[in-house]
């Protein structure tokens, strides 16, 4: 092949890549959902941002800040399994409609009272507490409502992926544009902001057209229900042992994020544009994840990231610890971005793949409270450790309980690739068994 050939014959291959990392989108459900909620969950990440920096301004103690990370997740952490049982009964749109309203009055609510300069640390948290209850319905419902989004299964992985890269983009995207406005005026107009963004993913959620039947009708007892998720989590081995490094994770190393004001204000010398570089840096690494996750064409391989870059997010914690120049915390917080999404993403994949349909609402409200559940409890730690040894040692010590997960996650790889392995093959994800030995598939599936 001449070389002109072999170019055009490249760049063939790279556009073709970048319309397969783009599927999802082929399907109008999705592409509805991806729009307006995009546009929402940038208001999600002004109203994240905006609140730690309202409360450091108001107080200036790291142990409140860790209490009110407490108070807006520990709702999650007891409703999602009672909230995944609800999922799995209901119809999963309606759901969301009624909790993305709930979210846009408690946003409105707490604008109100910040515009008026009426807001105390009190009603910071118990409105914390209420987005927390919220969510313990939300995220299960999100979760599970993205299969019926989707109507080839086989696009269900760029899903996750494009839904990862959406909220990343809004994780870059929100904390830069609260930062602006905190300086121009205050937190309240973050706020504001925030619950008009939950218009769009309201229309849009209203706008699906749906296939009939996708409710499942359950004849047994909510605590029945309850009974069996909690036996069907427990009792298969993937599911149990990534969900456990991801509550491993949730609970040492994502609640870093509830100091970075501190890290901003005395440690770095900054006010809240650092803030928003800070938090901004975690996003570009996240969308860096998101976008090498989307172009992958199998789940085949994603076993082995988790440790990965559960591995590379404790290594960016240590040396964020002692780093005390910018630009040098900004690349780790790159690193701790791409390590928490590859993570986030490879686990999520994985469980909505091989977990049971009629199942999967229940599946995922453990997930959630690996993933959202757990962090009310870091957060208080965090809090609480660098009130007693300061932000810098804290992170450091989370960085380390996450290397410490990922080596014990390393160790049961076999066992995962073997249990996952005739899952796969029953997909169509793996050849049949006569095709293929044994011993090559099981370190695909994994590897």
């Amino acid at each position: 092949m001449s070389a002109r050939g072999k170019a055009q014959g490249e760049t063939v291959a790279q556009a073709e890549g970048f319309s397969y990392a783009w599927r999802a989108l082929q399907h109008r459900n999705f592409r509805l959902y991806y729009a307006g909620q995009g546009i929402s969950l940038i208001g999600t990440w002004m109203t994240r941002l905006a609140t730690s920096w309202l409360v450091y301004r108001l107080t200036g103690s790291a142990l409140l800040l860790g209490l009110v990370g407490f108070a807006g997740q520990i709702p999650t952490f007891l409703l999602a399994p009672l909230a995944g049982v609800w999922v799995d009964r209901l119809n999963r749109r309606q759901v969301l409609i009624v909790t993305q309203v709930l979210a846009m009055i408690q946003s409105f609510a707490l604008a109100a009272l910040t515009l008026s300069r009426h807001i105390t640390i009190h009603e910071i948290v118990w409105l914390a507490a209420l987005q927390g209850a919220i969510n313990a319905f939300d995220m299960p419902g999100r979760q599970a409502f993205v299969v019926q989004m989707i109507d080839r299964k086989e696009d269900l992985g760029n899903a996750i992926a494009l839904n990862s890269s959406m909220v990343n983009i809004a994780r870059l995207v929100g904390p830069s544009l609260a930062g602006a406005i905190i300086a121009l005026s205050n937190e309240g107009w973050c706020f504001f902001v925030d619950g008009v963004s939950y218009l769009a993913v309201i229309a849009s959620l209203a706008a699906m057209r749906l296939k009939p039947g996708t409710v499942h009708r359950h004849a047994g007892s909510m605590l029945a229900q309850l009974k069996e998720g909690w036996t069907y989590v427990a009792g298969f081995a993937p599911i149990r042992i990534i969900l456990l490094l991801f509550a491993i994770v949730s609970l040492m190393g994502w609640p870093f994020s509830v100091l970075m004001p501190i890290f901003a204000g005395k440690i770095l010398g900054g006010g809240p544009h650092t803030l928003g570089f800070l938090m901004g840096a975690v996003g570009v690494g996240a969308v860096i994840s998101a976008v090498s996750l989307a172009v992958r064409k199998t789940v085949l391989g994603l076993g082995r990231m988790i440790p990965i870059s559960s591995g590379a997010l404790g290594a960016a914690l240590i040396l964020f610890g002692l780093s005390r120049n910018l630009w040098l915390s900004l690349a780790l917080m790159l690193v701790c971005g791409f390590g928490m999404m590859q993570q986030m993403a490879a686990s999520n994949t994985i469980i909505q793949t091989i977990v049971d349909e009629n199942k999967r609402g229940r599946v995922m409200s453990y997930y959630t409270m690996a993933f959202v559940g757990m962090a009310p409890f870091g957060s208080l730690l965090a809090g609480s450790l660098a009130h007693a040894i300061g932000a810098p040692k804290t992170v450091m010590f989370s960085g380390a309980c996450c290397i410490v997960g990922s080596l014990w996650f390393a160790t049961r790889l076999p066992l995962i690739g073997s249990l996952v392995r005739p899952i796969y093959r029953d997909l169509g994800i793996l050849p049949s068994e006569a095709a293929t030995p044994d011993s090559m598939v099981e370190d695909s599936v994994v590897r």
